[in-house]
């Protein structure tokens, strides 16, 4: 029996407008109600997913900002902040490669160490309140999350930084044309296991979807990893088992066939 449910947002619990299709609210408190946490694990900041979420967002848990923002039961359980120096190295090895353009976030604000015109804002990067930086934040600043958008060559990209700075960040894919820099040891399999240790969930009693890179370690880490159908084949390989496409609903399909089960 699953007692923790967890997914990702864009390419997976989203439909192709970048929606949450209007179900899901009903089957999240139905969840609930059988005694299953639902938790929604993505690279958005906690401000942006209570928006999606605004109708049940207290009746769920959230691991944000690729698992530097952990809440259960409407409290913070976790913020991971970047060290400074780590970040000041990131935004160096950035300013090597001109196809590259850091991107950093606090609780609020999109700082851009570059013109707004050179990035793109998929789905998953929308960069909410952007201001254009020509220095990195003060240190009193605190940064949750580091993205650096690659105009081309995106895997080569991120195996350069990797190579230049894996000692400080883990850099994995995410759309069509990012990538994060994460923390090492924080993921959103950290995230999960914290909310896990939380509620006294084993990690067999934990479900997840994903459909990119920086769902990887979660894929994974818990008991059923579930990748999508149109996920990265290296996500599907390593999965449990493959479901559906985000444009069918196929988390939401998920969702129903575990209630069944507990009916």
């Amino acid at each position: 029996m699953f007692k923790l449910i967890a997914s990702d947002m864009d390419g997976t619990l989203l439909d192709e407008n970048s929606q949450v299709p209007p179900e899901t609210y009903e089957l999240i408190l139905a969840l609930r109600e059988h005694g299953v946490h639902f938790a929604v694990s993505s690279g958005r900041r906690y401000d942006r997913l209570c928006e999606f979420f605004a109708p049940v967002r207290d009746k769920m848990d959230f691991v944000a900002a690729n698992g530097a923002q952990v809440y259960a039961d409407g409290k913070m359980v976790d913020r991971e902040v970047y060290s400074h120096l780590a970040v000041r190295k990131l935004a160096q090895a950035v300013a090597t490669f001109p196809n590259l353009h850091l991107a950093l976030f606090d609780r609020t604000k999109s700082f851009l160490l570059d013109d707004e015109s050179k990035f793109v804002r998929e789905v998953d990067k929308d960069l909410p309140n952007a201001e254009r930086i020509w220095e990195l934040p003060d240190p009193s600043v605190n940064i949750i999350k580091a993205s650096v958008f690659c105009d081309g060559a995106v895997m080569d990209s991120a195996y350069v930084l990797q190579r230049e700075l894996g000692q400080l960040f883990t850099f994995a894919p995410s759309g069509n044309a990012w990538i994060d820099a994460m923390q090492p040891g924080v993921s959103k399999a950290s995230g999960i296991e914290q909310l896990a240790e939380h509620y006294g969930i084993g990690r067999d009693e934990v479900m997840a979807f994903g459909d990119s890179m920086n769902d990887y370690e979660i894929i994974r880490f818990v008991g059923t990893g579930c990748a999508m159908e149109n996920a990265r084949p290296a996500l599907k390989a390593v999965a449990d088992r493959v479901v559906g496409c985000n444009r069918d609903h196929a988390v939401q399909q998920e969702l129903r066939h575990v209630l069944e089960s507990l009916a």
